[in-house]
């Protein structure tokens, strides 16, 4: 077969295709990942063959400038008082406008006309990425999503449908159905629902988090599980990270996206440091060097690094503080590593509170970070053998979901 990959230029989203997209090479079939022209070099990084189309969207340099640090539509929302049709309509509205038109509209042509050459039997988006689902439904091909978090678009998606249908006829409408319907429709297709959730979708989140009765996830879809495979991209292990630490080792990682793409974190790297600075722990603060700089002095037990590969970080911590997207955290976890998870964005909300649930981990609201309530959380952590416990059942759960390999034969057949 022939499988298409396609993300737009977001690095995080196409780091966690990269093992399925081996899995599926190493089975004999072509693989290729189409995607903006900035996700190149990080495509032939992993060894895969990348197909350039379109144009960079702008959508990072407009965050900055509406200082941005996510969705502004909130797909972790559950309060039924919240979710009205009101909400509902105007949100999508929003997202429709300035995030799915602004990140998928550059490279639409482009992954079209690559569809009509190469001719993929199987497209495989991740969830923001409808150029995919566009492409494939005009060719009339199989199409797939690969999940970067809990499956909160299709809950909202089931949501905003149900009370559509309540609505008189007059007041409905559908932002996400007319923009996919009209950009098919160019190329000769017609919506259908299929194109907001793919034929079937691959998902990596323990089978425990996916059931959890709080998300009410009991979505009338096919999922595929597969395992987690931490992979940070091209990377080196320096040599600190082959010596066990001396004490209990405890990584500060905020992710790549609020500095590389916005303006800095949520929270306060130097308040956070300053309060661990009297426990007995080694601190590994993974921080761009332009971060460290406006730091100021550093306490003497932290160690701040640009970069350290977390697959290779993690085993040797006793706990990570960490924003809660879903590479971190599924790594950290993968791992059997306690985490205090401060959300940034909407996907980590629901992975930190059900990680509290399950008793590995601890959460704090962005708005509720200080310095006292960080070192407190990281003290409960260490002290308290029920987190490590708990972690490390949900890493062997993790461990059992069938692997990107295993996976390939139940792809062949649904794309049959």
């Amino acid at each position: 077969m022939r499988i298409l990959f396609t993300t737009y230029a977001e690095k995080t989203h196409f780091l966690g295709m990269v093992p399925l997209a081996w899995a599926l090479r190493n089975a004999g079939h072509e693989v290729m990942v189409a995607s903006q022209p900035a996700l190149t070099e990080a495509i032939t990084g992993a060894g895969l063959t990348a197909a350039p189309v379109g144009a960079d969207h702008g959508l990072y340099e407009i965050m900055k400038r509406i200082d941005g640090r996510g969705v502004r539509f909130d797909f972790a929302e559950q309060r039924p008082e919240i979710l009205t049709w009101e909400f509902l309509s105007a949100g999508y509205r929003d997202l429709v406008s300035w995030w799915f038109r602004m990140v998928n509209e550059p490279m639409i042509d482009d992954l079209v006309g690559l569809c009509r050459r190469w001719r993929p039997d199987l497209v495989l988006w991740e969830p923001v990425s409808y150029a995919g689902s566009i492409a494939a439904t005009a060719i009339g091909v199989t199409h797939a999503r690969v999940m970067w978090s809990v499956d909160l678009f299709t809950r909202m998606r089931r949501h905003f449908l149900r009370l559509g249908e309540q609505q008189p006829a007059d007041q409905r409408c559908d932002p996400l159905a007319d923009w996919l319907g009209t950009r098919v429709g160019r190329y000769g297709g017609q919506f259908s629902e299929v194109m907001t959730t793919g034929h079937f979708t691959i998902d990596t989140v323990p089978d425990s988090l996916r059931h959890d009765p709080r998300l009410d996830l009991d979505l009338d879809h096919r999922y595929l599980p597969m395992r987690y495979i931490p992979y940070n991209g091209t990377s080196v292990v320096p040599p600190w990270l082959r010596t066990p630490p001396q004490r209990p080792r405890v990584a500060l990682t905020l992710g790549t996206f609020s500095t590389e793409t916005l303006d800095g974190y949520a929270v306060s790297v130097p308040e956070i440091l300053g309060a661990l600075a009297d426990l007995p722990v080694e601190v590994v603060a993974t921080l761009p060097e332009r971060q460290q700089e406006q730091l100021g002095p550093i306490p003497d037990n932290v160690r701040a690094v640009p970069f350290a590969p977390l697959n290779a970080l993690a085993p040797t911590c006793a706990a990570v503080i960490n924003h809660g997207s879903n590479g971190t955290f599924c790594t950290t976890l993968v791992h059997g590593v306690p985490q205090l998870v401060v959300p940034f964005f909407f996907q980590g909300r629901p992975l930190a509170d059900y990680l509290a649930g399950q008793g590995a981990g601890l959460t704090i609201s962005t708005g509720e970070v200080t310095g006292p309530a960080v070192r407190a959380a990281v003290s409960r952590l260490l002290d308290e053998p029920d987190f490590a416990r708990n972690a490390g059942r949900l890493a062997d759960e993790m461990r059992a979901l069938p692997s990107p390999c295993d996976l390939v034969p139940q792809i062949e057949k649904l794309t049959r």
